[in-house]
């Protein structure tokens, strides 16, 4: 079995921004990314771009 505390590719959540409660999931590279992940993401509720941020 893999284990997940140290796979060089995580499953993360990033949540909006925009307090919607809206999320994505998906993973990252931990090398290449090591701090949290802040992207620009469409979000359907407020039906706009918003930034999303890497939850723990």
């Amino acid at each position: 079995m893999a284990r997940r505390s140290t796979e060089t590719r995580p499953v993360v959540t990033l949540r909006s921004g925009a307090r919607t409660g809206h999320a994505y999931v998906t993973r990252k590279n931990r090398r290449n990314d090591p701090e949290r992940l802040v992207l620009r993401k469409f979000d359907p509720v407020v039906r706009r771009h918003v930034e999303y941020r890497e939850e723990r």
